[in-house]
């Protein structure tokens, strides 16, 4: 029983860890918007408001990366969790885990990321056209 609670304990730290990145992610794209618009309102330079969309996607992609790892290793996590003692190996091999509600695809309408990131292109749109006026 040892080595199967060793190994959940390993793929839960990385799936913390990916929960983690996640957070950061979403932490450092509202820094990046908000220092965007500091710039572009302090030098009365709107040309800067262009890169929001762009920062937007780059982290929407990258947080929806995460969130795709954790969900396989997740996956992982449901499959050790019921191994016998002698099955355990320690593997960390998420390649069985990359389909369904683990693949990208489905990670990008995730409601995690979905209610987060257009909201934040939204608002970023609404105050880029009220700085311009």
């Amino acid at each position: 029983m040892e080595n199967k609670i060793k190994h959940l304990e390993f793929i839960q730290l990385t799936i913390t860890r990916m929960n983690v990145n996640s957070f950061m992610v979403k932490g450092w794209l509202i820094t990046l918007v908000a220092a965007i618009f500091v710039l572009s309102e302090k030098d009365a330079n709107t040309k800067f408001l262009w890169y929001t969309p762009f920062a937007t996607a780059v982290f929407y992609g990258l947080d929806t990366y995460f969130l795709m790892l954790e969900r396989q290793f997740r996956s992982l996590y449901n499959h050790v969790r019921t191994l016998q003692e002698a099955e355990i190996d320690y593997s960390m091999d998420i390649s069985s885990y990359q389909s369904g509600r683990n693949s990208f695809v489905r990670c990008l309408v995730s409601l995690t990321v979905l209610l987060f990131y257009p909201v934040v292109l939204v608002a970023s749109l609404i105050a880029a056209a009220y700085i311009n006026h």
